[in-house]
């Protein structure tokens, strides 16, 4: 049998645990679970949208058993992995007991999913491309994403360590949009496509906002300390108004930026100033060349 030197190995990997480095846990507190989130927000998407994250049909008559036991599942879980949050010393102001966060977030789902109702209806009337509401809701990564987005957010307002930012990250995970948990996204919000769509912490989006994928709304830079650290905290990331539309490509970074409402930004346009209501705003290129493949010495040459 060949010889692996497992033992040398896990020697050398015992060893390395007594080293620092700030990758170890042990004899530390219970963090949460990875697992255990995925399961909260796999429970909590079936709360907002029954029916649609589900292997068979929900019957109504099935329905008051249902959601009854998923809100009990959904608060058990919350619950459990909350707690192993509220102890960490890492929020400052130190968050209220886990039960008191846990109970003020369950009565607030009414109020998310009015919100997610106006966002699926943007993404129907925003996008050609779809003839259903039930098209977007199970396969569109813009509601997933802002579905948990939207449910982190109250845990970060609660000033719940980790576990906002570890649900928002299930969801960047699953749908290639990264929306921190401390964003600010007002109602019928919609982004098309999605991936690669980055949304700082301290973004403020106004109501019935567009974004295209590859959309980044980020810092500028980081101020630092005499030691040279990062300092934490302060407004970092831009505001964005109103009936605003950004498309593909586009960066806009800065805690000063205010894109004012009204106002369309095009593809790949990278910005670091404000711009006033109802602005156009572009990137223009000298040409485009246009020649033909076939016969390249005919000298068909089109400038657009």
């Amino acid at each position: 049998m060949t010889d692996f030197g497992l033992n040398e190995t896990t020697d050398a990997i015992l060893a390395s645990y007594q080293g620092s480095g700030g990758i170890n846990n042990i004899d530390g507190l219970n963090l949460p679970s990875k697992r255990g989130v995925g399961e909260l927000c796999e429970l909590l998407l079936q709360i907002l949208f029954p029916g649609y994250h589900d292997q068979e049909a929900v019957h109504s008559s099935e329905l008051a058993r249902l959601t009854a036991y998923r809100v009990r599942a959904a608060t058990q879980t919350l619950l459990e992995e909350a707690g192993k949050c509220t102890g960490l010393a890492i929020s400052d102001p130190r968050p209220d007991p886990a039960e008191k966060i846990v109970s003020r977030f369950i009565r607030q789902i009414p109020q998310i999913r009015d919100l997610l109702r106006g966002d699926v209806q943007a993404a129907f009337d925003g996008d050609p491309a779809t003839s259903c509401t039930a098209e977007i809701i199970v396969a569109y990564p813009c509601i997933e994403a802002i579905s948990v987005q939207r449910l982190a957010r109250l845990l970060y307002l609660e000033r719940l360590p980790l576990l906002p930012r570890m649900m928002t990250e299930w969801a960047h995970g699953r749908t290639g949009i990264d929306i921190h948990p401390g964003a600010e996204i007002g109602p019928n919000f919609f982004i098309d496509h999605g991936t690669g769509v980055v949304i700082g912490e301290t973004c403020r989006i106004g109501s019935g906002v567009k974004l295209y994928h590859g959309v980044t709304l980020g810092a500028r830079s980081f101020q630092k300390d005499e030691e040279g650290r990062i300092v934490k905290g302060g407004k970092r990331h831009p505001d964005v108004g109103d009936n605003v539309t950004i498309y593909p490509g586009s960066t806009i970074l800065g805690g000063n930026t205010v894109i004012g409402a009204n106002s369309t930004i095009g593809g790949n346009v990278f910005l670091q100033h404000s711009v006033p209501p109802y602005s156009l705003v572009y990137y223009e290129e000298r040409s485009i060349r246009i020649v033909s493949k076939r016969d390249r010495a005919s000298s068909l040459d089109w400038v657009i």
